[in-house]
């Protein structure tokens, strides 16, 4: 379960980094993080790569199912985060690189849930469930429209980055029926014998 140590490192990177790009306010502890505007950009490499802060109000690339399925949206991401916990108990003595891709995504996951959850709250703009998930990274590869949608500019944040990399780790390492130790030695061995000169 040490790999959960991964899922927590994510989470607090995500949230800071998200808390530095929205700003925050606790007079309580004379805490004033400014951030940034809503629509400002930064641009880093040109026009290629900016930081930009947006708030997504849906899932994954700005996808909005609308405001009465928000709720549904979070409590599938917390059953199927518990469900990926559980798994991963299951196959805590299995192949690292699972356990890794899994682990990446339970941090991802995690990392836009308290936004979806908690940030309307925080911020006083909505109530419990019905927060946006702050987003920054802004690639701008190439400026298409489609649908009243910009094709080609992509903008997110790390813990969209951590739950697409685990996916695609889990989808290259992922195996059916991966080989044991105890099945490759004595295939092994019986192979050596066989051959011997």
């Amino acid at each position: 379960m040490k790999f959960l140590y991964v899922s927590f490192f994510i989470v607090i990177t995500d949230q800071v980094s998200k808390l530095l790009v929205k700003g925050l306010s606790i007079p309580f502890f004379n805490l004033n993080l400014p951030g940034m505007y809503y629509g400002q950009r930064i641009p880093l490499i040109g026009d290629l790569f900016n930081i930009t802060f947006v708030e997504n109000p849906g899932i994954a690339f700005g996808i909005d199912f609308g405001s009465e399925y928000k709720v549904l949206i979070s409590l599938f991401t917390v059953a199927a985060t518990i469900g990926l916990i559980i798994y991963f108990y299951f196959i805590r003595n299995k192949n690292f690189n699972v356990k890794l891709s899994i682990a990446i995504i339970i941090g991802g996951a995690v990392g836009n849930l308290i936004d979806r959850v908690f940030y309307g709250v925080i911020y006083g703009y909505a109530p419990l469930f019905y927060g946006k998930v702050v987003d920054f990274f802004d690639f701008r590869i190439f400026n298409l429209y489609f649908l009243h949608k910009s094709l080609g500019n992509y903008i997110f944040n790390i813990a969209d980055v951590a739950v697409s990399a685990g996916v695609i780790m889990l989808l290259f390492n992922f195996r059916k029926k991966p080989a044991d130790d105890a099945e490759i030695k004595p295939s092994l061995e019986k192979y050596l014998a066989e051959n011997k000169e």
